[in-house]
């Protein structure tokens, strides 16, 4: 009789209170096991990037909005500021010089046309407030006083006014007289209608340069030079 099954167990059989022995690789994983460390690591990983990515881009906008506040470029369109500023010809504005002190005659401002808001105007302030303007032949007369040009003009002989400046506007003139729609045609500018004032010319390369009191960089070499 063979009694071998009852000498020897069965292999596949764990004997009672003996451990299991199970090769690598053939253990069912459980929830716990999981390899979760890696998965989870790579997600937080990301987080900072894009954190960093999107205050990035906020503070772009800040600062772009800011510095819209207080500067504009503007693009000369036409001949009205010749020989001064020339068509195509790029400047920046700053928004804030009539906000933190008064208009100066001289100054060149952009502003939006009185007769039509949508429409940009670059000149030269030539009268200011509780001023009477004439223009006689072309020559200017302040109060009846003729008062010399303040940068190189090309002169007209046309004539207008008297014109008493109210309160709150100005007169303004291009420097290209006898091709310039201005204050002589259709009246004074209210000043709440003034963008800015021109401080800067940054294109072409040429004309690169800070605009002191209405005179372009290119002027005030010559000027200088002589």
């Amino acid at each position: 009789m063979d009694n071998s099954h009852s000498q020897y167990p069965d292999i596949d059989q764990p004997a009672a209170g003996q451990a299991t022995l199970q090769t690598p690789g053939t253990q069912d994983p459980s929830p716990d096991s999981l390899p979760t460390t890696e998965t989870q690591s790579a997600s937080p990983g990301w987080r900072p990037i894009l954190r960093e990515l999107a205050e990035t881009v906020v503070l772009t906008l800040v600062i772009f909005f800011l510095i819209r506040t207080v500067v504009q470029n503007f693009r000369v369109e036409g001949m009205s500021m010749e020989p001064s500023f020339h068509d195509g010809q790029f400047l920046l504005i700053n928004k804030l010089s009539y906000k933190l002190g008064e208009a100066e005659r001289g100054d060149v401002i952009v502003f939006r046309f009185p007769n039509d808001p949508s429409r940009d105007f670059i000149k030269r302030i030539v009268g200011l407030p509780g001023e009477t303007i004439e223009v006689r032949n072309g020559q200017v007369y302040i109060n009846g006083q003729l008062t010399p040009t303040m940068a190189t003009i090309n002169e007209a002989s046309y004539n207008s006014g008297p014109t008493t400046i109210g309160p709150d506007a100005l007169y303004v003139l291009g420097d290209n007289r006898p091709n310039s729609s201005d204050s002589h045609a259709w009246g004074t500018v209210p000043q709440d209608l003034v963008i800015g004032k021109v401080v800067l010319s940054y294109w072409p390369p040429k004309n690169w340069g800070l605009v002191k009191h209405g005179i372009p960089p290119q002027s005030t070499a010559s000027s200088t030079d002589n």
